[in-house]
């Protein structure tokens, strides 16, 4: 059953064209945090951190609407590399890919958590009500990691890899 999920927003992880979920969760966990610790010298660039932080962390929330799934990647980087253009010129459907109770990642699922986890933190005093969603989500997600363990490279090897391989698994 194939079915329509908007996965609009979120980063690359490079020049191309393909959104990979595991150094995007990462990443998002990284700016995060870095607003937790050093926002106070920020000045006037502190809004533009939480900004990048909410594009981060509303694509993840898209990325674990469905439970029990979490869509990992977007795009397949071996037909993408092939293909350089500007996101806005893209008009070729997108492959998806994801992890589920059939196809498990603990690590990419709690790397996700983490970042949905630590966005919540960044919002918590000047967006009550989205940093309560983000960690309702977070523990959501967590709970499915822990619950249906793999390493998510392990079934999408031939997508993920040499990308973005899971190399311990957790």
């Amino acid at each position: 059953l194939l079915r329509q999920v908007d996965l609009t927003g979120g980063y690359y992880d490079a020049g191309d064209n393909v959104k990979f979920g595991f150094p995007l969760a990462f990443s998002s966990t990284m700016l995060a945090w870095s607003v937790l610790e050093f926002g106070g010298m920020m000045k006037g660039e502190l809004q533009h951190a939480r900004d990048a932080v909410r594009w981060g962390a509303d694509y993840l929330l898209k990325a674990t609407a469905h439970p029990d799934t979490v869509y990992v990647q977007v795009g397949d980087a071996g037909k993408d590399h092939a293909c350089w253009e500007r996101p806005e010129d893209m008009d070729t459907p997108r492959t998806v890919y994801k992890v589920d109770p059939s196809t498990p990642g603990s690590d990419v699922a709690a790397e996700t958590a983490a970042a949905l986890a630590a966005a919540s933190l960044v919002f918590r005093k000047s967006d009550p009500a989205y940093s309560s969603r983000l960690v309702a989500r977070a523990k959501r997600v967590f709970e499915f990691a822990d619950k249906h363990r793999g390493v998510y490279s392990a079934k999408l090897s031939s997508y993920v890899c040499p990308y973005y391989c899971s190399c311990s698994g957790y």
